[in-house]
């Protein structure tokens, strides 16, 4: 265990909460630098368990295992943001530093609360309104106007726990698919395209961006990234200043994906942030000289981060469900890098891998 700010040297210990395919790609970069990983993870099949070194299978109740892992490792972090508060409160009373920090979770676990951060900074997102019971639809649809989304306040991801709303018939029903969850209705933005930047910040407070992707999403989960977005200069400049701002008012350490609505006169909206490595960002391992899982470890171990300059076009794809099936297609293209997440089942919905597509640098 490190309580310092020191650099971790390598052969240090990396904890990472969670074993999914985030999880699985950060302990690859961690053991690229030398680090050796232990996962955190109630699945002991998950797809992050089968590269670490070390592996923890428990709840994330489980203070006292969480007390136990945090003290066997250097540094935490974590690869999906719903981690429970009380996980950070125990792996805190051990002394090893969390990175990002708990305030990043807070702000990014529940909707409501980051629509208030980041309008507290001036950033501009959908107009937005809690909804904390049916008789409140009425005055939250005034400010939102519809159509709009009706989401849960906490655990949405992938198009998970939102209804959308197209006309006022459909506001009830829309609050009852969400079982009386907490939520937060949000506007419809008239975006003419969606552009995320993955960004990451060291202790002495160092940022640095990669170039905005732009993304297309279906049924509410990423299909394509594709780099570099269509944007103004200004855009683009702006797009990375924002997010610059969340990781200083954060004093955030890691890698963040912030996703951005550009409407037609260039404006920026923030959809959402996450605190950690991004899907948008998975182009990064083969368009760039250093990939955003390598940038987040170079963070959280104390490391200086590297120049994240791209050295290439490309094309991210996700490999949802059943298109998993075609790896021997995708892994015969030229140019073609698969990646594949080992999951043993391909349901519907499910992200099974990505496949990035070079092309020479525009």
């Amino acid at each position: 265990m490190s309580t310092t700010s020191a650099p971790l040297p390598p052969g240090s210990t990396i904890g990472i909460l969670g074993g999914g395919q985030l999880g699985r790609m950060l302990a690859v970069a961690a053991a690229k630098l030398g680090f050796h990983v232990h996962i955190y993870c109630p699945d002991e099949k998950s797809p992050a368990a089968e590269v670490a070194r070390d592996f923890t299978k428990a709840g994330y109740d489980d203070d006292a295992a969480l007390e136990r892992f945090a003290a066997s490792v250097d540094v935490v972090t974590y690869e999906f943001e719903n981690v429970p508060a009380s996980a950070a409160e125990a792996i805190a009373r051990t002394g090893t530093p969390l990175r990002p920090g708990a305030r990043a979770l807070e702000v990014s676990q529940d909707r409501l609360t980051e629509k208030k951060f980041l309008k507290d900074l001036g950033i501009d997102t959908a107009p937005f309104m809690p909804v904390a019971s049916e008789a409140a639809l009425g005055v939250a649809t005034e400010v939102t106007g519809i159509p709009a989304i009706l989401k849960t306040r906490r655990f949405g991801y992938d198009g998970k726990g939102q209804a959308v709303i197209h006309d006022e018939d459909e506001v009830a029903e829309a609050y009852a698919s969400l079982k009386g969850a907490p939520a937060i209705m949000e506007g419809f933005v008239p975006f003419e395209r969606e552009i995320s930047v993955i960004a990451a910040r060291e202790l002495n407070g160092t940022m640095m961006a990669y170039d905005p992707a732009e993304n297309v999403h279906r049924d509410g989960i990423l299909r394509t990234s594709t780099v570099p977005a269509e944007i103004s200069e200004e855009t683009w400049d702006r797009a990375t200043d924002i997010a610059c701002d969340i990781l200083t008012e954060l004093d955030y350490v890691g890698v963040i994906g912030v996703e951005f609505f550009v409407e037609k006169s260039g404006h920026l909206r923030v959809n959402e942030m996450a605190p950690r490595v991004h899907n948008s960002g998975h182009w990064t391992v083969e368009a760039c000289h250093v990939s955003q899982f390598e940038q987040h470890i170079r963070a959280i171990a104390g490391w200086s981060l590297a120049d994240p300059v791209r050295h290439s076009d490309c094309v991210m794809e996700n490999l949802i469900g059943k298109d998993v099936d075609d790896w021997q297609t995708i892994g015969s293209e030229r140019d073609a890098y698969l990646t594949l997440y080992g999951k043993k089942e391909a349901r519907n919905g499910r992200k099974m891998g990505h496949v990035t597509r070079l092309k020479p640098r525009s």
